[in-house]
């Protein structure tokens, strides 16, 4: 009887303890995904701005039309991107072309003293701060819950119960050189 006993607690505390490695592993896993939505709000922030952003250069520099296309075109592909990794790349291309859009209105002092620009540029940096932070945000809970996931005895849960490692938003390697200051 005693050993019946015994051998019910161990169940019990077995099940429990396993209850309790999944449960974990949700929860990071839907604090992944909340980290991730932040992102796409920020994202979506930027999306709205930078129709507004081509209309106020085009306006002064209409010939300009190979630089609008592209920021028209990365701005569609990343809006329809998902998950982190493509997401990123996505990303990068948007951001690349909108530095060409700053690149063209350098061309222009009229434009670069409108007061809309003006408004546009810096309404653009703060979210891009946002972004930047959300994504920070986003690649600490992927970090959390990846190490969950790959640690023992929560990754054999993780097997049985097809947990999947979230990736993390990288910038690409020639995002990492230096910036270039020239006078």
């Amino acid at each position: 009887m005693i050993v019946i006993l015994i051998l019910a607690g161990i169940v019990v505390l077995s099940a429990l303890f396993l209850v309790g490695m999944y449960n974990r592993l949700v929860v990071r896993r839907n604090r992944t995904e909340a980290a991730w939505s932040q992102v796409d709000v920020q994202l979506k922030k930027r999306y709205d701005l930078v129709p507004n952003l081509v209309e106020t250069v085009k306006g002064y520099a209409a010939h300009e039309k190979d630089v609008f296309m592209k920021v028209t075109k990365a701005r569609a592909n990343a809006m329809n991107t998902q998950g982190a990794k493509d997401q990123g790349k996505a990303e990068n291309m948007l951001t690349s072309a909108l530095k060409s859009i700053f690149a063209v209105a350098e061309n222009y002092p009229q434009l670069k003293a409108n007061e809309n620009f003006k408004l546009l540029q810096e309404e653009l940096s703060g979210i891009e701060s946002k972004i930047a932070y959300a994504r920070q945000f986003y690649n600490e809970a992927a970090y959390a819950y990846d190490n969950a996931m790959e640690t023992f005895p929560t990754n054999l849960v993780a097997q049985m119960f097809s947990f999947k490692v979230m990736p993390y938003f990288e910038i690409e390697e020639g995002e990492k050189e230096p910036v270039q200051v020239k006078f």
